[in-house]
């Protein structure tokens, strides 16, 4: 069960709900065991975060000022970390939709995070959790209701709208709330080989083809007592 408020020194990185949805033992070996290498993937990812993460841009079109690199923080979730971009649309007069007040410009602004990706669409839901993540820490920072974030893929060059609804947001205090209770006991769990291991960076250090081989160690034990 979430905490009601987490402290400052108990926050975790938020960009690491994304692992804890594809894998958590990838998860628990970088964010656990402080495990991590590279591969091209993961150059790749980095090389296009650094075009976009400037944290002194701003940019103003038609109406949305575009902001990179923002600092976000939840305090409910314990989670915090950097939006890519986040972009605040001046509402009309007449919209009654949530709206935020920005310092020395006139009107309301409605915020929505951008989440860059270098591949494409995925089957899962790691993406999705993340901008979630994101928009949640955005909603408790401003006190305002993002319905909409958005997730921008380097590789088809394809902008898509991601609704924020209900199902994603429990999915994403879940996660929020498994990812502190392995931290709290520095769990790395097992687990099952799957295709996506094959692009895994981790794949070296995690060892998957080996892990329904290990035998625990309560059984370890009991067979060598049994042969001594």
């Amino acid at each position: 069960m979430l905490k009601p408020e987490y402290t400052s020194d108990e926050l975790l990185p938020l960009s690491g709900i994304q692992h804890f949805v594809f894998c958590r033992r990838q998860w628990a070996l970088i964010h656990v065991e402080h495990q991590w290498q590279e591969n091209v993937l993961t150059v790749e990812g980095k090389l296009l975060h650094k075009r976009v993460d400037d944290p002194f841009f701003n940019e103003t079109r038609k109406g949305v000022i575009t902001t990179r690199a923002v600092p976000v923080a939840s305090y409910r979730l314990g989670l915090s970390g950097i939006c890519d971009v986040v972009e605040f649309t001046l509402l009309e007069a007449q919209d009654k939709g949530d709206g935020v007040k920005l310092p020395g410009r006139e009107g309301l602004y409605h915020p929505a995070p951008v989440e860059y990706k270098r591949g494409k669409e995925k089957h899962d839901a790691c993406d999705e959790a993340q901008l979630c993540a994101q928009a949640l820490c955005l909603e408790e920072m401003l006190s305002v209701r993002i319905p909409t974030g958005y997730l921008y893929y380097g590789e088809t060059r394809r902008r898509v709208d991601v609704p924020l609804n209900a199902e994603l947001r429990v999915l994403v205090r879940k996660m929020a709330e498994e990812m502190h209770g392995f931290f709290q006991r520095g769990y790395t769990p097992r687990v099952k080989p799957s295709k996506a291991c094959r692009s895994c960076s981790l794949a070296d250090v995690c060892l998957p083809s080996l892990q329904e081989k290990v035998m625990p160690a309560s059984q370890y034990i009991q067979e060598r007592l049994k042969n001594a």
